[in-house]
């Protein structure tokens, strides 16, 4: 049994993350540097509550940049601080960033749009806090960090993360799971793609309300399993998956639209992005049939109670989403 009590609490582990954050917010720093002017840029800084970043990192400019700070709040768990800063000289070359991060472990989203250029994107770590502003963005270097917010979106978009999470304990087996992954894969590349290009579109609210419902749908359809009578999404998973995979997708652009996409390399960092993505849903899908396996071998009697209880945990947690953006 106290093998059975260790695979629950793994199998809750991965749903604990989500309870008290809001699904789509970016979870890392974000600094956004935007020019105005020949001289004058835009500073906005939004650093999250837990972690460290909102008491100990501040925006690094040149010694020839002036800064004059703006106004500070506190949004839903970030502290979001906004300024002006004057430079006597251009960024190319210069290196910009954050100080204090080095006794934080969370990331950071360094986004710099230069006037009439191509935006540029550099992910800064504890170990590596600052970035050199370049004249052209390497497409090593947008690769790289656009893969990893794919990877960390979906780990951190607690919504989209527990939809994977509903979709392995509703099939259980390897071969539906693939089935329905790939559609899902499908369906949120092309609404994500044809979001970030400005082919399609919806409002986000009710776009995020439905994310939820479709969490709400699979524990329901989880709850209601009844040996020798399949459910709708046990007949058609993939045609699920597909459906839900549509809205998803919208979801994961929203995400996208804050970053923001660099003018001379969208395709590479839609693909790469989305390749992240792909990358952190193989992770909780083959976290999450771990743990399944491991109840399984220790107490095949105790699958279907540690399942329910997993579905509950969603079911509550994406009901209380689902109000919560309906009465945003």
């Amino acid at each position: 049994m106290t093998l059975l009590r260790a695979c629950l609490l793994a199998l809750l582990a991965l749903l604990l993350p989500a309870a008290p954050a809001a699904a789509d917010d970016l979870r890392p720093g974000y600094l956004e540097l935007t020019q105005q002017d020949a001289a004058t840029w835009k500073l906005v800084w939004k650093a999250p509550v837990l972690g460290g970043l909102a008491t100990r990192a501040q925006p690094l400019l040149p010694d020839f940049c002036s800064l004059e700070p703006g106004d500070t709040r506190l949004v839903g768990a970030a502290v979001i601080a906004t300024g002006t800063f004057t430079c006597t000289r251009p960024l190319d070359g210069q290196v910009i960033g954050l100080k204090g991060m080095e006794t934080s472990m969370t990331d950071a989203l360094l986004r710099v749009a230069p006037l009439g250029r191509p935006v540029q994107a550099y992910r800064l770590t504890y170990d590596s806090p600052t970035a050199e502003v370049t004249a052209v963005p390497d497409r090593w270097q947008v690769a790289q960090t656009y893969l990893h917010l794919g990877v960390i979106h979906i780990l951190e978009g607690y919504d989209h993360l527990l939809f994977v999470v509903a979709l392995v304990l509703l099939l259980g087996r390897l071969g539906p799971i693939v089935k329905a992954a790939t559609a899902f894969t499908l369906a949120h590349s092309i609404t994500l793609v044809g979001t970030s290009l400005g082919l399609i579109g919806l409002a986000q609210q009710p776009v995020e309300a439905t994310i939820a419902l479709s969490l709400i749908f699979l524990a329901v359809e989880i709850a209601k399993q009844r040996e020798g009578a399949p459910r709708l999404s046990e007949r058609l998973p993939w045609v699920v998956a597909f459906l839900f995979g549509l809205l998803h997708g919208f979801g994961f652009a929203g995400a996208l639209r804050e970053i923001g996409l660099p003018e001379t390399d969208v395709p590479l960092a839609l693909l790469t992005f989305n390749l992240g993505v792909e990358l952190g849903q193989l992770v909780i899908i083959a976290a999450t049939l771990a743990v399944l396996a491991l109840i399984r071998r220790a107490a095949p009697r105790g699958l279907r109670p540690a399942t329910l209880a997993a579905t509950y945990a969603i079911g509550i947690v994406s009901s209380f989403w689902f109000i919560e953006r309906m009465l945003a």
